[in-house]
């Protein structure tokens, strides 16, 4: 996650950080270093990001179980459409990870 915090701020950044400590930043290639405090405030966003993508993944598995419906040589019932759009849209609006953990998934037809 300090990785990730880290390149939040600066993409290009080199670094290495031994045993996910803080502590043990090295800076790497003219990198400059940033503040502790500034990576740690990172830290909440990171979080974010991370649920963000455990349910995408989530989300995109049931997608796919249900691909076939949408091959041309299925018509797909309205029932299957509303539940695809929902799973698509289970991502918007969701700004904290309290929101991304409660995520109710919609019920497959």
């Amino acid at each position: 996650m300090i990785i990730d915090a880290i390149l939040k701020i600066n993409p290009t950044a080199k670094v290495v950080v031994r045993d996910n400590d803080i502590n043990t930043i090295e800076w790497h290639q003219g990198t400059t270093p940033i503040s502790k405090a500034d990576i740690e405030a990172q830290f909440p966003a990171v979080e974010l990001d991370i649920a963000m993508a455990d349910l995408r993944i989530k989300r995109n598995a049931k997608l796919a179980e249900t691909d076939f419906h949408a091959l041309s040589d299925n018509t797909m019932s309205a029932e299957m459409t509303t539940y695809r759009q929902e799973l698509r849209d289970i991502t918007d609006g969701i700004t904290t990870v309290a929101q991304a953990n409660a995520v109710v998934f919609p019920t497959k037809p």
